[in-house]
Order: structure tokens, then sequence, then C-alpha cells
């Protein structure tokens, strides 16, 4: 690790230096090489974990390509000059800020959208005129594999490295002094990368996760509103940071709601009527960990009073778990408690607009808030009342994916944006500069004669 970390500084004043067109063109062989090898991405995430072609295709392949194709497109707008207004105080002056690479950079990525939420910051990091390390998760070895193969094709090392292997080489690899980290994962083992971070003083993005609360109230559209969450909660068998955690319902359309959602989950994926299991379009738990980790929440809630209103079939021999509504929920269940991160879901009946904004507001501020409203001034009413990451109104995870908008969390459900523009200015230093063009402060200098008192009185008052 120190031996790669050291080529890795030593290339990164020359990588500092390429143009726009040097770094598009990287850009553009990970593109092709990505369309080149998609049947071979497909299978590494079947191999994985089940994940369904067409998922991996929407989720993996699509997104990675609007992350690349912005890239490209914008990246020498990105990286000119950017001229700012001059104050009155600065007379004389002009200004701009330009964007510089951090240095070497560091991306841990997760296992549940591992190819897409890896070469994400890597366009980033590569954009701004970094090298970069990228581990990978080790609970994707296949998808892994695909990534090592991909940078060393691409690639050397002193520019682009992908490391396997598990936590032990995470964790010496935060030992090292690197000019930024990016970090995707769960809450608990980001504040472990932050304070690994903070004794070299590192620049940090934690993308994280949390509760994400979806709000539905009166006026909804039920059945457009079941669909839309049905397919956010389940796509990747639930395992997505920004999948809808719980749901909170205005109790007189709640039964309604939820006949909406078993007829959603019927038509997603078991239209044939052989069961959700047999279906081809739903994905399973990544391993046997987190498929008993799901079990537990699961049986602790209905230990605490929980009913299950729609699946609740498992599988531990097949690691599958039924798209799950749950009612009659209870915050001391642990599944209220933490982050669900699978196929279950709560759903919570309110009566008021004000108790629902003390339960959330009661809680860490949430990755994602989902809005469902047919009323503006009911979506306004939660917007004033509520801090998330990001919201989405009339639909699930789709900011994710917009590239003109700046993604991340807020406070425990993370630190840091990405998309885009927003990516490229976390792996850039953005760097002020100042220029005198004419001479006006020469006039204050000391000594501090009585004239010069009185100019700088009424640069005082009027400024």
């Amino acid at each position: 690790m120190k031996e790669l970390f050291a080529a890795q500084r030593r290339n990164a004043p020359f990588v500092k230096e390429t143009t726009a067109r040097m770094r598009i063109e990287k850009l553009l062989k990970i593109r092709h090489y990505l369309l080149t090898n998609r049947s071979g991405l497909v299978k590494a995430l079947y191999d994985d974990f089940r994940k369904p072609a067409a998922e991996t295709e929407l989720t993996e392949v699509f997104s990675t390509l609007n992350e690349l194709n912005t890239a490209i497109h914008h990246l020498k707008h990105w990286m000119k000059p950017h001229p700012v207004p001059t104050p009155l105080g600065m007379l004389g002056t002009s200004g701009f800020v330009t964007y510089e690479p951090k240095g070497v950079a560091l991306i841990i990525s997760p296992w549940n959208y591992p190819f897409y939420l890896s070469i994400k910051p890597l366009v980033s990091a590569i954009a701004a005129g970094n090298t970069a390390i990228l581990k990978p998760s080790e609970s994707t070895p296949e998808t892994s594999a695909f990534l090592r193969v991909m940078t060393e094709t691409l690639f050397s090392e002193d520019e682009v490295a992908v490391v396997e292997e598990g936590p032990s080489v995470a964790e010496s690899l935060l030992e090292l002094p690197f000019d930024h980290i990016f970090f995707t994962g769960g809450t608990d083992v980001g504040k472990m990368v932050m304070a690994a971070a903070a004794r070299n003083l590192t620049s940090v993005t934690l993308e994280l996760g949390g509760k994400s609360p979806c709000l539905i109230d009166e006026t909804a559209d039920l059945k457009t509103a079941a669909r839309r969450i049905a397919w956010g909660k389940w796509i990747n068998g639930g395992q997505t940071c920004v999948a809808p955690d719980y749901v909170m319902v205005q109790r007189t359309v709640k039964d309604r709601f939820v006949r909406e959602m078993r007829e959603a989950i019927r038509d997603m994926y078991d239209a044939d009527g052989r069961g959700v299991q047999a279906s081809e379009s739903y994905g399973r738990i990544i391993n046997d960990r987190h498929f008993q980790r799901l079990d537990a929440l699961l049986k602790d809630a209905l230990s605490k009073g929980a009913t299950v209103s729609i699946g609740g079939q498992t599988d531990a021999a097949d690691r599958f778990m039924e798209p799950t509504l749950l009612e009659n929920i209870g915050v001391k269940m642990n599944l209220m408690q933490e982050e669900i991160f699978g196929p279950l879901l709560p759903v919570i009946p309110y009566d008021t607009r004000e108790e629902v904004i003390r339960f959330v507001s009661g809680r860490a501020k949430p990755l994602v808030l989902y809005i469902f409203s047919r009323k503006e001034s009911l979506t306004q009413f939660w917007l004033d009342r509520t801090t998330a990451g990001n919201t989405v109104i009339n639909d699930t995870l789709i900011h994710f994916a917009h590239t003109e908008l700046p993604v991340g969390g807020v406070n425990q459900s993370g630190i840091g944006k990405a998309n885009g523009f927003y990516g490229f200015q976390e792996f850039s230093n953005a760097r002020g500069i100042v220029k005198r063009q004419f001479d006006v402060l020469s006039y204050i200098y000391p000594p501090y004669s009585d004239k010069v008192k009185k100019l700088i009185e009424l640069i005082v008052k009027y400024i």
C-alpha cells in the first residue's frame, strides 16, 4: 500500500498538468470499455447477488454513462477560471476561482451498487486531475475483479489502481496521508473513516445512509405513489441507501395505500402468479450475514407487536426475503432504530401534519425525504419544516442520477456532495485568486495622517 501510494504521489504533479482534452480522453476510454464489456459486468453482478440484468443496465450502466457524459461535455468549462463579482471594498481588483486537483485520492466503495458507486467518484477524481486508489467491497468479488481488470487495462497503477481484499486493507489505506477520501457506506464506518482522515487532516466526502422517510398526505395519487415507492424500495432487493426506509401515510388513506402496494408488488414481481421468489426481476440479499441481520429485524418487530400486511416469506438458503410491508410499528422496534437496508417497509399512519414533523425532526437528518402530494401548499409545508440531504416530490430515487443537482447527506447521513460539477468540486481545491488592476489601497497606507484617517472613516461608513 505504501509503495502504491508513493508512486501515485510522485505522479500526481504530472497528472495535475493534464489538459481538459487529456482528461476527457481518459473518460472516453472508460465509456468505451464499459460499452464494449457490459455483458461481463451484467454477469459479474448476477454472480455476486443475482442482480437482474435489466437492473444492472439501468442502475449500473445507464447511471455510469450519465455521469461520464456529463463530465465529458462540461469539463472544459469546469476547468476554466470562474470570474467573481468585485465588491466595493475591493475596488481596483478582479477576482476569479480556479479548481486545482487535491492530489492523491482514496475511493472506498460499497457492495450494493458496486460498479456505479466506484466509477462515479472515479470520474470526478479523474476530471479534477487527481490520481486515485479504488478500494471496492470484498462482498462483491466478481464485480471487484471486473473493476480491477478494467483499470489495469486503461491506466497505469501510478494513476488509477484497484486494491481488493478485505477490511484490513482498507484500514491500512486509511493510515496513509491521502489528499482526499471519498467513502460510500454506512454511518458507523463513515465515522471511523472520518476519524482516520482527521489524523492527516485529509478532506472527506461521506455518502452515508439513514432512515429516509416517505410522507404521503391525503391528496396523493395513491396508485401512482404505490408503484413508485414499490420500485424505489425493492429495486436491488431493497439494498439501496436512498430507498424509502419507512412510510408515514395519512390515516384516512392508509388502507387504500396498502391495497395499492399489494397490487404494485404483484404486478412487478409476481405477475405470472408463481411467487416473488421465482421472479427474474427480484434480486437477493448480498450474503448470509446481511440476511440474518434483516431476519432478526423482522423477528424483533413481530415479537414487539408488528404485523405483516404484505409478504413476510423468507428463505435463508436462497438469501430470499419477500417484499414485506409491516404495520403496527413501535418506535422501540430495532427496524425503527437503524437503517433497514433491505426489503422491509414499515408503514406508520398519522393524523396531523404536526405529528409527522415531530416524528421526522426528532431523528437524525435523513439522506432523502420523499413527499407524495398533489397540493402545492402541503408540499411546501413539508419542505419548510424538514431538513434532508435531498428531497424528491412524487417519485423516488430519481435525484441520484440528476447530474445537475448536488447529491448527498447532511450530518449523520453524509458530508459533501456528488454528481456532475459537485463531484468535480469535491476532488478539487477551489483556489481563490485576486489581481490588483489599479492602485487604490496605497491612499490609506501609514503614516496615518488626519487625511488618511478621514478617508478610512469614509470607507467604513459607506462600504
